[in-house]
């Protein structure tokens, strides 16, 4: 069966083999030693001024976040789920929460953002996804983070990347916090989060807030390659080889291009086959696919040709499916995937196969001239 879900992705076989290994005790220079080396690549993916790795699912980096950089009112942008997620957990700690609202297919937009800000004084903290993968949307966060730093210095911008580090290069010069989850595109199983901090965002957490998430105490015991509570030995000795990895693989560069090629040629492969893309601005780590039969292609590419895809929540639970493109995908498999589609199609009297789509995704890949 092939795992095209956009989370959990598949984890490497070398990557699995590394933490099969013998138990090591998270006190130890031995582990201490590993936790260096993976804490030394993490900057090297999140280009942030500081890093921290916790025990957690994203989600808990979520509310790090908010409970430590938000101290009166949250702003989120709610374009999904995990948008409507920020809203929740400043609810949840007793913070003052504004949101702004759009469809799961719709962009937030600058000027919303900065007339927000404007009518809201006590907001001091903006949170939004940058690939909401509710709906498979990319909001234009650089260009919002870089608008609210150019009037609220003080604001901070916690930006939700679980869906977006390790797909592509992002520019964090106004993000002031960067969250990342080992299931996505790090290709690790669930349980281990990632919070890449801007040098404003260590001061206004000073000592920190909370017990297990406190980022302040966390910050103190990485630098010197420990934590504060147990590790997640397993997990961190496979981020250490899946950062590795994509070393060995032609580094991040890369794999950034090989993700949007990907991306590209698989959005062009269903755009042929007459299907439609449901988010105004997709984000490259997945495609999302709305239409009418979505249940049935899913089942039909589950129980007929080996590959699982995830379908929609709530108001969109049997409208949408949505394809994984991020990881180390081997283009045979992505290109499979999209034939698979057009063989359902076929199998719903929707159109004749041709072979099509996996015409068209090849093409795209390569760039074959006409």
């Amino acid at each position: 069966m092939l795992l095209f879900t956009p989370g959990p992705t598949p984890v490497p076989a070398n990557v699995r083999n590394a933490m099969a290994g013998e138990t090591i005790h998270h006190r130890t220079p031995e582990f201490e030693a590993i936790f260096a080396e993976a804490r030394e690549k993490l900057f090297a993916l999140m280009q942030t001024d500081e890093v921290v790795m916790l025990a957690s699912t994203g989600t808990g980096a979520m509310e790090a976040a908010v409970t430590n950089l938000c101290a009166k009112k949250l702003l989120n942008v709610n374009a999904g789920k995990f948008g409507e997620r920020f809203g929740k957990i400043a609810k949840a700690h007793g913070l003052g929460n504004i949101e702004l609202k759009y469809e799961w297919d719709t962009p937030a937009k600058v000027e919303d953002v900065m007339e927000a800000l404007e009518k809201e004084s006590d907001i001091d903290a903006v949170a939004i996804q940058i690939s909401e993968s509710a709906g498979g949307l990319r909001h234009p966060v650089e260009e919002i983070a870089k608008a609210i730093k150019s009037k609220y210095p003080d604001v901070m911008v916690i930006a939700d990347g679980i869906t977006a580090v390790g797909v592509e290069k992002i520019d964090v010069t106004h993000i002031d916090a960067l969250i990342a989850g080992s299931q996505k595109a790090l290709m690790l199983p669930p349980g281990l989060a990632i919070v890449g901090l801007s040098q404003a965002a260590i001061q206004k957490i000073g000592e920190g807030k909370g017990y297990y998430f406190n980022l302040a105490s966390e910050i103190k015991k990485q630098r010197q390659n420990t934590t504060a509570y147990t590790a997640a030995t397993t997990l961190i000795i496979g981020l250490r080889e899946i950062l590795v990895t994509i070393e060995q693989n032609g580094g991040l560069e890369k794999l950034y291009t090989d993700t949007q090629k990907r991306a590209q040629g698989v959005r062009a492969a269903i755009q042929a086959l007459g299907l439609h893309i449901y988010p105004k601005s997709p984000a490259n780590s997945m495609t999302t696919i709305d239409d009418v039969h979505a249940k049935e292609i899913r089942d039909i590419l589950k129980k007929e040709f080996g590959v699982n895809v995830a379908g929609g929540q709530d108001h969109l639970k049997g409208k949408i499916f949505r394809i994984n493109q991020m990881g180390l995908i081997e283009p045979y498999e992505a290109a499979w995937v999209v034939n698979a589609v057009e063989l359902a199609l076929d199998k719903l009297g929707r159109r004749s196969y041709e072979g099509t789509a996996n015409k068209i995704f090849n093409e795209t890949l390569y760039k074959v001239k006409q």
